[in-house]
């Protein structure tokens, strides 16, 4: 099955990672990779806790608000070649794919590459990508989309990000 999470809301993260949980309680193999995204993250320090969840990262230490660099798309590009090698091993039950969506949009990983590890992605295999801007496209190929929208936030009002719930 492949599940998408996707909006501009609080939480498509979240989501997936509770499903690692849930999917590690129950004795699955969990693979995490992460697109975008590097540095130490207080839910990366939980799931080394976690012998059967395993999570590599695909980004730089902070996640790219400007323009991304060569660099940003090399590190997409490794993440997607991973990635593949992961589903292709079978190894892993569920797989997921955090912030993917974003590496499509912004043109660290073509669209048509994602597609493919899609497609080849055996049944028996949970796939879940996260990340705001879901391409139509996969949204298509997808069997349960999630669609989190922002009603309010915090950071509106000014908030930081806090440590050990937004990071």
């Amino acid at each position: 099955m492949i599940q998408v999470y996707t909006g501009n809301g609080k939480g498509k993260t979240t989501a997936a990672f509770g499903l690692a949980l849930r999917a590690a309680g129950a004795g699955l193999n969990v693979y995490i990779g992460q697109f975008a995204k590097g540095g130490y993250y207080h839910e990366i320090k939980a799931f080394k806790k976690i012998d059967n969840i395993k999570v590599e990262q695909f980004g730089r230490r902070c996640f790219i608000k400007k323009s991304p660099e060569k660099i940003d798309k090399q590190m997409a590009l490794a993440g997607l070649k991973r990635s593949n090698e992961i589903i292709a091993a079978r190894k892993y039950r569920v797989v997921i794919l955090d912030e993917v969506n974003i590496a499509v949009k912004l043109k660290l990983i073509p669209l048509s590459g994602l597609l493919e590890l899609i497609k080849h992605t055996p049944k028996t295999i949970e796939l879940v990508l996260t990340g705001r801007y879901a391409h139509p496209k996969i949204i298509k190929l997808a069997d349960l989309v999630s669609r989190i929208k922002e009603v309010k936030h915090y950071y509106a009002k000014g908030v930081k990000a806090r440590r050990g719930i937004e990071f």
